[in-house]
Parts: C-alpha cells; structure tokens; sequence
C-alpha cells in the first residue's frame, strides 16, 4: 500500500511536471503569462477627453481599466462570492478543493460550491477551451491549476482581480467590466453601487441563465445572494444586507456597439486610413486609378495613414486596432461634433427633405429631375441594380437576366430606413433602390486654419443605412466655390480686387470650338465691374474672362498646391466654374490658406497614439505648406468676407444674424445637383455639401436649389451653436490676421484689360 501510495504520488509529480513544461497539453510562454489578455477593443477619444467609441472584433469590445478604477464593493462582492479565501492561497485551495469533492462529488451537493479560485478561473478563461465531456474538463484542471500558480508568481492578487473582471464576458458585447458597467447601468465602473457591483458579481457563476436583461428575477435573487455572501464575510453588516436586498434591479440598459454615438463616420473613416495596407497597384481595377493615386500620395506624405502596417509591435507583428487596446487621441471635439451633427439633421432632414420629397411627389421620374425621360430614370436603376449585393449574388449562383429581374420586380417584406425610425413594409427591391435614392446626402467638416485640427465630421445623415462618406471620399462638381482658388491666382499675378473688367456674356474659343459661359444674373449688364463685385456675386462671366487672362494649367498646378489630389483636373477654360470633383475634406483644408497667411493647412485627425500601458507610440504634428503669398491671402479675405457682407451668402447676417467677421462663398453646379458653401471665421473653416446620390436627382427649383438654400444653412446653425457654447473658447469677437493699414487695391496692381481675347492662342501670346 505504501508503495502504490508512493507510486501514484510520482506519477502525479511527474505529471505536474510534465504539464509546467508543456509536455501534457497546452503550458503557455512566460511572455503570454506575462501579458495574458491581448485582445483589448482600442479606444478613440475627443480632444476634449471623451470616448467617441471603441474598435473590437466581434463580442471583444473590452477595454482595459486599472484596479484603482474598480470600486470596493465590486471587489468585495466578486472576492466573497467566487473565492472568499482569496487573499490566503497561492493560485488553488485546497480547503475549498476538498469540500467540492467530497459534498459534490461523493455525496452529490450541488449547493456545496464549487472548488475552483478566481486565480483557477481566469486561467480557465485565458487558456482552456470549452470542455465537451466531465472527462475533457477532468484533464483540464491540472493544467489551469499549474497555470494559476503560475499567475500567482507573476502577478499581485490585486492585478489578477483586475485581470478576471477587465476579461469576464457578461453578454451583450459586454466583454470586461468597464463596457459592461456602461452597457447595463450606463456609468463606468467606479460609479457603481452595492447592488450594481453585487447584480455584475453575480453574472460570473452563468450569465446567460442571471441574465438580468431576459431573467430580471433570476438576477435578482442572484444578487441578493451575493449580498448575502458579502454579509458572511464581514464586508456589510446585517441590516445592510436586508436593507440593499429590498431595492430593484434599476438598469439603465443598453447594447454597447462599435457603430453607437457621434462621429460614426469619422471613426469608420480613421479606422480605415489607419489599417490601410501600403497600395499596390494590381489592388485597384482599372475605373478607380484616381484612388491608387490618393493613396499612394497618403502612404508617402502621411505618417497616419498606414499606421497599423507601418509601426510593430514588440513581437514584429503590425498593430491590429481590435485588438492590441490602443488609445487614439484625435482632434475632433464631441461638443462641436455634436453640434455639426444637430446641424447637420436640423436642416436637412427635418427642413430640405420634406420640400424635397413634396416636389418630386406623383411624379413618374422620382426621385430624379423632372426633366429626364422616364427612359433615361429606368437606365439609371438598372445601372444601380447591376451594382447591388442581391444582383451579384444571383448571377453568381447561375440565374439569368429574367431570373434576376422578376426577383427585383416581386413585392417582399424588408425594413427600410426613415428619420422616424426604421418601418416594417413590403416592396419590391426595384422600389427599395428608388426609395433610399430618394434621401438627400450631406458632408461637412470643420477644422482649424493655423494648425489642421479637425473638429468635427460629417459623412452622412445616418451611417447604419447611408455608410458613404461624403466627407473624405464621396467627390462632387465644386462649382462656383472653386473660383476663389482662381482669383488667388490672378492676386499672385499682380492684380488686385479693384481692378475691373466688363459684365457681358462672351464667346471663347475653346479646343477650336465656342464656349459661351451663362450666368444665372444679369444685374449690371453691360458695365465695368471690379473683381471683388464679380466673386462678391459669384458671376460666372467675370470668372470666364479672369480665366481668359489667366494660364489654365497654372490654374491646375495651384489646384493641387492647394492640396485637391485628383489627377483628372485638366486644364481649360471651362475649369474656372468647377465642373471637377473634389471632396468636401479637400475643399476644407485648401480654404484654410486664405485665413492662414498664404499656408495651407492639411487635415490632422489624430495628435498622439498610445499602447494599452499608456506608452506614447507616435506624436503628428501639423503639415503645412505655402500655397500664395501673404498679400494674395489678405486680398482673397477681403473679397471672401464681401461674399457674406452683401453677396450671395447675405443671409448669414440678416437671417441667421451671424455677427463679426465671417467670409464665405457659394456654390451651385449645372442643374442644382450639388450644393456647396465654404465658411471662413478667424478660427474655424468649415465646409458643406449637400446633394443626391445620383448628380440626377436634385431640386428642380433654383430657389431650393442653389448653394445659399442648401448648403449654407447648416453652417449657420453649427456657428451659432459653436458661439453660444463659451467652453469652447470661439467668439464672434475673433478677427482675421490682417494689418490694419493693409491696402488690398495698391496703385500699382495690374488692371485687366477690356480686350476680349478671340482664342487662346492669343492669350498665351
């Protein structure tokens, strides 16, 4: 007998053995037990210090908290229910080990307790997959035993408690006890009562069967047995006890989610840049060269984009944003943020949307212009059609043209989107193209002119259902808006805003063929105007003659000096009424040249990163570069501020009664299908899109139309808003960096000449 005792004592040293140096299942490196939980949901934060949102794979959305934001109670509650002698053992507990085995395992208590340490847990947790029979998780407790000890050398008691509950999955995406404190009480964890900490606590044994959401009063009598498991062990007294077990369950619930809060596009958008993989070539099918070109240009010139592949880790890994528990500090600031986005649905969909849904009501064509044939709408649908999810799947699988068609033409019940709520209905998915089509999109983007900050993004009205962003990727006709870059060319060529030249439609040879530029005014026919009046009105024969005077590829070299990327701008005469399409980020940042002295501000979205220990990763500083002269910029301000003191964006001052110094300038494309306005204050620049999703679908009516009506009313209301908020630090009081004693009409600039050009031979003469 003393030799079978010896013997089995051997084998289960050996075995011990064999298990802490990996020869019997799975023994994790020291370097894994010394950093056991890597797959931390990476926070993005505001400038002003809040959590915009977190990227996580799917059910990981955990975020990593340190001990000292953890509350007693929570710990006293987890300590006296899952492992009351916690402090007193070194990874297992032989007292707690022992009872198990007898009561449950020979006389078949369920209510004796289970024998496994929170140390034992967290190993179980970290390293054991799910066992499938009592024979699996027989062999699997050796080995989290081994591990727990090894826990216990590596790590405080009080690091393994913030280990198991920063780990633990309460359901919901709830992963670790940070998102799962917001998710069912809407608060961070060391804001948490008894009997919150006490209900969290009590998930731990099974969270799908105290599932507090699903089974209130399992999770009620959950808790109160942790209460009375901490009155046991000394932690509250009796009448506490009685006392706490009598209130409700109170939660404040909620599902936490990547997509939930503001700033859904901008944290979609950085997501992406950050990942983005260095372009090749062979990636891009041949119709989107445009995007192989921006990228690569990002790659070079942009130390954030790219960031994940181009930065390692310790291990020479490249940083993976789900999971490596970065912080992301970025510029954008949730008040203004949220200002732009109030905004943002304030006027367009609560105000242009219903005016927009009454003028194409009834009509054949809607939600496109009237003026297409029915035709021409159908083409278009089928275009949309071909480009869907539904149509590619069927065609892959085999199904014909007819087969395809009668499936989009045959009524089915879906949920579609509205600014009410989503609706329950049935249509066919031919109408449901029609129907999203029928939405009006948005972009806009503030950011400060002296350093690049973006303060606030708009890609969209709802991301859930309208994903595109408008805002850094989606690019529309500019308009008139781009003729502000074109009068900065001519201040660099020696003229100045009181130079004149003659109101009249002319003819232009243009490639050999005549170019006749309209006008939607013709206020002042005939006389000699200067140019301040011609961009103060946004005449596009002014911009046309300007243009005459002018090199068009001189014109193209500035347009990418102002940091417009597309490499499909080419020169011509026409190019001075901005048919080319850029995005409103663009637009944003090229502007801020005029208010920034001549430089150019390019977008900063992000001012540091750190890892998930608060190291400092990469600090980005502001990128600049000169675009005109500083008198140039003084003279455009000049003109820009005439825009709104008595132009074509009047109605900022005499209808939102915007006060001190603001310029701005309109803009409105060939029948009104985009919609632009481009704001300007001594520290804010901001810009706004507005328009279909197809250049086809628009206001009919130039009153709704135009940029003044569409666009530029959300700029009003974000600058009130951003005004009224003095925390923020702006004020209409604010004025433009120009010397008082600037001159912006010298006696020597150069005067335009009233010769009417015949061709452009004779202009580059």
């Amino acid at each position: 007998m003393w030799a079978l005792m010896l013997l089995v004592v051997l084998l289960a040293a050996f075995g011990f053995i064999a298990i802490e140096k990996g020869w019997i299942g799975y023994m994790p490196p020291i370097e894994e037990l010394q950093n056991p939980i890597n797959r931390y949901a990476t926070q993005v934060y505001s400038a002003d210090g809040k959590i915009l949102g977190t990227w996580n794979y799917n059910r990981e959305n955990r975020i990593m908290i340190d001990y000292d934001q953890l509350p007693t109670s929570l710990i006293q509650a987890l300590v006296a229910t899952e492992d009351v002698r916690f402090y007193e053992h070194s990874g297992i507990d032989f007292f707690a080990l022992g009872r198990a085995v007898v009561k449950r395992g020979i006389f078949g208590q369920k209510s004796a307790g289970g024998g496994s340490t929170i140390t034992q847990q967290l190993a179980k947790q970290l390293y054991s997959e799910k066992a499938h029979s009592v024979m699996e998780r027989l062999l699997q407790k050796p080995i989290e035993w081994v591990i727990a000890v090894k826990l216990e050398r590596n790590y405080t008691k009080d690091e393994i408690l913030t280990m198991y509950l920063n780990y633990f999955d309460f359901l919901h995406n709830a992963v670790g006890i940070k998102t799962a404190s917001n998710t069912y009480f809407s608060k961070d964890p060391k804001d948490l009562n008894t009997t919150e900490a006490a209900v969290l606590v009590g998930l731990c044994k099974n969270p799908s069967y105290f599932n507090p959401v699903r089974y209130p009063e399992r999770s009620l009598e959950r808790r109160n047995v942790v209460l009375s498991q901490m009155e046991k062990a000394g932690y509250i007294s009796e009448a506490e006890r009685d006392k706490l077990q009598q209130e409700p369950l109170n939660l404040k619930f909620h599902v936490a989610d990547h997509k939930d809060g503001i700033a859904q596009y901008f944290r979609d958008f950085l997501r992406r840049y950050m990942m983005a993989k260095q372009p090749e070539r062979i990636d891009y099918p041949a119709w989107n060269m445009v995007k192989y070109y921006i990228d690569s240009l990002n790659w070079e010139n942009d130390p954030l984009y790219g960031w994940c592949n181009k930065n390692r880790k310790k291990d020479g890994e490249p940083y993976n944003l789900y999971t490596d528990g970065l912080k992301v500090y970025t510029t954008i600031d949730s008040r203004m943020q949220a200002y732009a986005e109030k905004a943002v649905y304030e006027h367009v969909a609560k105000y242009l949307q219903p005016a927009f849904t009454k003028e194409k009501k009834g009509r054949k064509t809607a939600p496109f212009s009237g003026s297409l044939p029915v035709e021409q709408v159908q083409n278009i649908l089928m275009r949309s059609v071909r480009q869907c999810d539904r149509y590619r799947a069927m065609k892959s699988a085999g199904a014909s043209e007819d087969e395809i068609m009668k499936a989009f033409r045959t009524k089915t019940e879906m949920t579609v989107f509205s600014y009410h709520g989503e609706i329950d209905t049935v249509m066919t998915p031919l109408d449901s193209i029609r129907y999203y089509k029928s939405f009006l999109r948005t972009g806009f983007m503030s950011m400060c002119p002296q350093n690049g900050h973006v303060k606030a993004y708009v890609g969209g009205m709802d991301f859930t259902h309208f994903a595109y962003d408008m805002a850094m990727e989606g690019r529309r006709q500019v308009g008139s808006t781009i003729k502000p870059f074109l009068y900065s060319l001519a201040m660099e060529n020696g003229f100045s805003p009181c130079d004149e030249a003659p109101n009249v439609q002319q003819t232009y040879m243009v490639a050999g063929k005549p170019w006749t530029p309209r006008n939607a005014s013709k206020a002042r026919y005939g006389d000699m105007v200067t140019l301040k009046w011609g961009l103060q009105q946004s005449n596009n024969w002014i911009s046309a003659y300007l243009m005459s005077k002018l090199n068009p590829q001189a014109f193209v070299t500035l347009l990418h000096e102002y940091g417009i990327r597309n490499p499909e701008i080419h020169p011509s005469m026409a190019l001075c009424l901005g048919p080319c399409e850029i995005t409103v980020g663009e637009m944003v940042s090229a502007y801020t040249a005029f208010v920034n002295h001549g430089i150019r501000a390019a977008h900063m979205f992000v001012t540091k990163i750190e890892d998930n220990e608060g190291n400092v990763l990469s600090q980005f500083q502001p990128r600049m570069n000169e675009v005109i002269s500083e008198q140039s910029a003084h003279k455009m301000l000049y003109m820009l501020r005439a825009v709104v003191d008595g132009g074509t964006a009047g109605r900022l001052r005499f209808r939102y009664g915007l006060k001190g110094e603001i310029a701005g300038k309109t803009g409105t494309t060939n029948n009104n299908s985009d919609a632009w306005f481009m704001g300007l204050t001594p520290t804010l620049v901001s810009g706004v899109w507005v328009g279909g999703d197809d250049r086809d679908i628009h206001f009919d009516s130039m009153a709704w139309g135009q940029g003044a009506t569409m666009a530029l009313p959300v700029f009003a209301y974000y600058m009130q808003s951003v005004y009224k908020d003095k925390t923020l630090g702006y004020s209409d009081d604010a004025v433009f960096d120009v010397p008082s004693d600037f001159n912006p009409c010298p006696t020597d600039s150069t005067a335009l000449s009233d010769t009417d050009p015949s061709s452009l031979e004779e202009v580059f003469e």
